[in-house]
């Protein structure tokens, strides 16, 4: 099953290879594609267009990217086999508007995997720990302390959550 990550806003590509390249050393298919940077809604298109056909796909990404994947998880048929969202940019830095985030989040029909930092002044931790309780039960939530809004710092845990994320999802 591939997995395709897309960048956060101000990203690329290219600055996904970390994550590509580990989680092809943890024997994954992985590929990082481009999005364009502008209102998330209006990017599902190129993310559907780059990432192909999405019933055999794990989707995700950093921050945008992420947030992107969930729009287009939510709204796209068929759906994904799962999603994996690191860095979720829950609400603006200092303006919490959590619903405007995820209402969207009801749409999603696949597994979800959320790895945050709790120290991410893009998602404040308590009201991202509610919002997935409150809109997606069944999704797995993994934080580190004192962790912003990179994963860079623990890289190889996170990538060791998403290949047993995605080892464990039904094959198709």
């Amino acid at each position: 099953m591939e997995i395709v990550l897309a960048h956060g806003a101000s990203g690329s590509a290219a600055s996904m290879r970390p994550h590509v390249d580990g989680l092809r050393a943890r024997g994954l298919e992985a590929r990082a594609i481009d999005l364009p940077v502008r209102k998330a809604e209006t990017a599902l298109d190129p993310y559907l267009a780059a990432a192909g056909p999405l019933a055999d796909r794990v989707i995700g990404g950093h921050s945008y990217g992420g947030r992107v994947a969930s729009l287009l998880a939510a709204s796209a048929e068929p759906g994904p086999a799962g999603l994996v969202l690191l860095s979720y940019p829950l609400h603006r830095p200092g303006s919490p508007d959590r619903e405007a985030r995820t209402v969207h989040w009801q749409g999603i029909r696949c597994p979800v995997l959320f790895l945050s930092g709790e120290s991410d002044p893009f998602a404040r931790i308590d009201l991202l720990r509610g919002a997935i309780a409150d809109l997606l039960p069944a999704a797995e939530l993994v934080t580190w302390p004192r962790l912003g809004h990179s994963l860079a710092p623990v890289l190889d845990e996170a990538l060791d959550r998403i290949a047993a994320f995605v080892r464990a999802l039904p094959q198709g």
